[in-house]
C-alpha cells in the first residue's frame, strides 16, 4: 500500500512519545529495517512529529532499493527528515558523519529465505551494525529482536517473561531465525561491555495495523485479506493455539520509549498480554465489518492445540508506563479502513 499511515494513529504516536523528544532534538539517527512493516511506523511517525515540533532531526534510511522504498511511501519523498542510503545490512558503507541513535530492525527479505541466509542476514547484519555504531560514535541503539528467542512456550507458562531461560531448538532449521536474534542479542551486548553502546533490546511478539503483510505468515494478516476479497477467511487448523496482538500505533510508542528510556541491555517484551484464539481472532475479524464475513475452520478441534501459545508477560513494559490503547476489534477495524482508502496489493 502507498498511502501515509493514518493521522490519528501519527498523532496517538506524537501525544504518548512528546517528552521524549527532546532528546533526539538536531540529532541523527540510522534506520535499518525502513521499509518493513515495523520500519514504515518508525519512519513515518518520526517524519510528523519531527514536522510538529520542528526538532531538526535528519534520519538516514539503509535500504535495498531506495526505489522501491519510494514506491511505498512516496508522500515521504523529499522529506528533509529523510536520506536514503543503498545497501544490504550485512556489508552496507558506512555513510558519512557522525550518529547519535540508531534503530537496528533490518532482518531477511520478506520473501522465504533459507534458514542460512535468514540466520545470516540476521548475525552478520547485527555485527555490521554495532561496527558502524562504533565507528560513527552513536551513543543509543535498539534492537529489534524477537519472541522467537524464547523457543516454544512450555504448556504451563501462560506468559513469557524476559528472564525465561528456554531457547528454540538448534536441531531444526526452522530455529535459523530465533537462534539469529539470540546471537544477535549476544553481539549486542558484547557491543556494550566492550564499547560502551548503550544497548536497548526490544523482544517484539505480534501486532496488527497497516502495513502488515496480507500474504505472509501472519495468520491475522491473511484473515483480513481474505475479508477484504469479500471472505470467507480460511483458518488451516483447528484454530486452538493462542495468540495476541497490539496495535501497530502503539509499536512504535513502546519501540521509541524503550530506545531513550529503557535500562541498557534490558530485554522488553513488546506485545499485548491479552491472549486470544486463532479461531476467536479469525472470527474477530470477519464480525469487524458489515456485512460480516464468513468463516472457515478447516481443523477439527484438537485440545491439545490449546496449550500451543505465543503469548508475552509485558510487566516490565508496564514499568515504563507502556501499555495497549486499543482492542482487538479496533485494531481490526482500523487496519481494514485504510485498506480500503486505497485499494490494491499489499
Amino acid at each position: 500500500m502507498s498511502q501515509p499511515l493514518p493521522a490519528d494513529d501519527l498523532d496517538h504516536i506524537l501525544a504518548h512519545t512528546r517528552e521524549l523528544w527532546s532528546e533526539l532534538r538536531d540529532g541523527r539517527i540510522f534506520i535499518t529495517g525502513g521499509t518493513g512493516f515495523l520500519g514504515c511506523w518508525l519512519v513515518e511517525s518520526l517524519a510528523h512529529v519531527n514536522r510538529r515540533l520542528q526538532l531538526g532531526i535528519r534520519a538516514t534510511v539503509l535500504t535495498r532499493n531506495p526505489g522501491e522504498f519510494l514506491k511505498k511511501m512516496p508522500h515521504l519523498a523529499g522529506d528533509p527528515v529523510l536520506e536514503l542510503h543503498a545497501g544490504d545490512v550485512r556489508d552496507f558503507e558506512f555513510p558519512p558523519g557522525c550518529f547519535s541513535h540508531i534503530i537496528h530492525a533490518g532482518t531477511a527479505p520478506g520473501a522465504p529465505v533459507p534458514p542460512l541466509e535468514m540466520f545470516d542476514t540476521i548475525v552478520a547484519g547485527t555485527r555490521r551494525v554495532l561496527d558502524f555504531a562504533v565507528a560513527r560514535g552513536a551513543g543509543k541503539l535498539i534492537f529489534v529482536s524477537s519472541g522467537a528467542v524464547y523457543g516454544s512456550q512450555p504448556p504451563d507458562l501462560t506468559h513469557i517473561p524476559e528472564t525465561y531461560p528456554g531457547a528454540p531448538d538448534p536441531a531444526d532449521p526452522d530455529s535459523a531465525y530465533g537462534e539469529g536474534k539470540r546471537a544477535a542479542e549476544l553481539l549486542c551486548a558484547i557491543a556494550h561491555h566492550t564499547h560502551g553502546i548503550e544497548v536497548k533490546i526490544a523482544r517484539c511478539f505480534a501486532f496488527v495495523g497497516p502495513h502488515l503483510p496480507l500474504d505472509a505468515h501472519f495468520a491475522i494478516g491473511n484473515f483480513i485479506r481474505d475479508a477484504l476479497a469479500g471472505g470467507p477467511i480460511r483458518v488451516k487448523g483447528d484454530g486452538a493455539p493462542l495468540r495476541s496482538y497490539l496495535y501497530a500505533a502503539d509499536l512504535a510508542i513502546w519501540l521509541w520509549t524503550i530506545l531513550i528510556k529503557g535500562p541498557v541491555c534490558r530485554p522488553y517484551n513488546v506485545g499485548s498480554d491479552e491472549a486470544v484464539s486463532i479461531a476467536d481472532a479469525a472470527h474477530a475479524v470477519g464480525n469487524a465489518q458489515e456485512p460480516r464475513t464468513t468463516v472457515h475452520i478447516a481443523g477439527e478441534s484438537n485440545h491439545r492445540n490449546t496449550k500451543d501459545r505465543y503469548v508475552p508477560c509485558c510487566d516490565r513494559a508496564r514499568e515504563l508506563g507502556l501499555i495497549g490503547s486499543f482492542s482487538l476489534r479496533e485494531q481490526i477495524q482500523k487496519t481494514l479502513a485504510w485498506h480500503r482508502i486505497c485499494p490494491g496489493p499489499p
